[in-house]
């Protein structure tokens, strides 16, 4: 072969290894975009997670927050509810008093006859039951008196003091009694012990032990008991002043249409 063919089939030769190195590069620059493409892809999604991951944080911290919100306000509901509850409580109670109030002017019109009565028919009563302790029972029907038309002393207190001397007057009906004292006799004064069965009976004993009166509520007179008489009452004494044993004894009482 001459020389001429030769560098032509080396020209060609070169040719078509640049043609070809040339098609090689128009090949390789597609692939590079695209694996550009992927890495972009791929930023871009890890960057997307990045910011979903920050919003689902976000939103799990805002549901946390309005959960603790709803419970606030269930409790602030339930608590607005009890004082509602209790306000209204309040507002009935103060009619009440409110009521009251306006009532004791209504009350006091009623209560202060009603003391007045009383007061007046304990007097009467203790002028008309069996003479003992005579005096503090006077006395305390005259304080009772006094202490109405005192205005340094409160009605209630007033009432108080006046139910106080019913309770008294109520408690001497239940126990025996004794004290010593002056028996007046035709005009001559006698110093005995006055024994006191309760309401049913008033008995009076020399202090010598030797005579003893039983008081009639019919006739308003002490008459003289006989002196079998004498031990009984005696007996009578020394039990109600504890200076003896609990024991039977026998004395007259009486007579039921006198008791009245």
């Amino acid at each position: 072969m001459s020389k001429v063919s030769n560098r032509t089939k080396i020209a060609s030769a070169l040719v078509g290894a640049l043609a070809l190195a040339s098609s090689n590069f128009v090949v390789a620059d597609p692939l590079a975009d695209a694996q550009k493409a992927a890495v972009k892809v791929h930023t871009d999604a890890a960057a997307s997670q990045n910011k979903i991951d920050k919003y689902f944080d976000q939103a799990q911290d805002m549901l946390f927050e309005y959960s603790g919100v709803a419970d606030q306000r269930e409790s602030l509901k339930a608590y607005n509810d009890y004082l509602a509850t209790l306000v209204a409580d309040q507002e009935s109670t103060m009619k009440g008093i409110q009521d009251d109030i306006n009532g004791v002017d209504k009350l006091r019109q009623g209560v202060v006859p009603l003391m007045f009565k009383m007061v007046s028919a304990l007097e009467k009563f203790v002028a008309l039951d069996l003479p003992f302790r005579t005096e503090d029972r006077h006395e305390r029907v005259e304080n009772l008196k006094n202490l109405l038309n005192s205005a340094d002393v409160t009605l209630a207190e007033k009432f108080r003091m006046i139910l106080d001397a019913y309770s008294i007057e109520r408690d001497y009906g239940n126990f025996v009694d004794v004290e010593t004292g002056k028996l007046n006799l035709d005009g001559k004064e006698v110093l005995v012990d006055f024994f006191r069965l309760g309401r049913v009976a008033l008995y009076a004993q020399s202090l010598d032990q030797k005579t003893a009166w039983m008081y009639n509520a019919e006739t308003k007179a002490w008459e003289k008991l006989d002196d079998s008489y004498l031990r009984d009452i005696t007996k009578g004494i020394r039990i109600a002043r504890k200076q003896g044993a609990m024991d039977l004894f026998a004395l007259p009482i009486p007579a039921a249409e006198a008791a009245k």
